[in-house]
């Protein structure tokens, strides 16, 4: 998906995407997306914000699934293995993979602000930390980069705050 987080778009085509990727990937791998699987994967491209676990159980039981803790955990737990979803760390939330089916590098770039996150290519960063890593004699297995900031749109919110707040007010 191109689409980045960060600028106006269709939700519903982000899902859409989501969607025939974990469809195609589950039909290689010989396994089912079960319903509530499928749910959970809407839920969590719903809108470019990671979402806890506890945060997708409301959801799920206004659409009738059995919302309890372990039955969400055990979809997320699906989802991660077929890799159509990350989990960021410092938030304890999921967000949705750009590049399922694919071995990639991520970088998620985390707006502080609007708390939404984007999936950035990041293998040649990786590449240089791995190749340093392994001058200091360390193998390394796993890496996940999250950058907290302001996206353009906060960014640009901001200046827009401030600007007002500076201009004298007209009576």
């Amino acid at each position: 998906m191109s689409t980045s987080a960060y600028h106006p778009h269709d939700h519903q085509g982000c899902i859409n995407t989501a969607l025939q990727q974990a469809a195609t990937l589950c039909a290689e791998q010989g396994v089912r997306l079960t319903p509530i699987r499928k749910r959970v994967l809407e839920l969590v491209w719903q809108s470019h914000k990671p979402m806890g676990a506890y945060d997708l159980l409301p959801a799920l039981a206004a659409d009738g699934f059995n919302s309890a803790p372990p039955t969400v955990y055990r979809a997320l737990d699906f989802l991660l293995d077929l890799g159509l979803v990350h989990r960021l760390a410092s938030l304890n939330a999921f967000i949705g993979c750009s590049h399922p089916g694919h071995e990639h590098q991520s970088c998620f770039l985390i707006c502080k602000d609007c708390g939404k996150a984007d999936e950035m290519d990041a293998a040649p960063w990786f590449s240089a930390l791995t190749d340093a890593a392994k001058a200091q004699g360390f193998a390394v297995e796993q890496q996940l980069t999250e950058v907290v900031g302001t996206c353009p749109q906060c960014s640009t919110n901001k200046d827009s705050d401030s600007q007002e707040k500076g201009s004298p007010n007209e009576s």
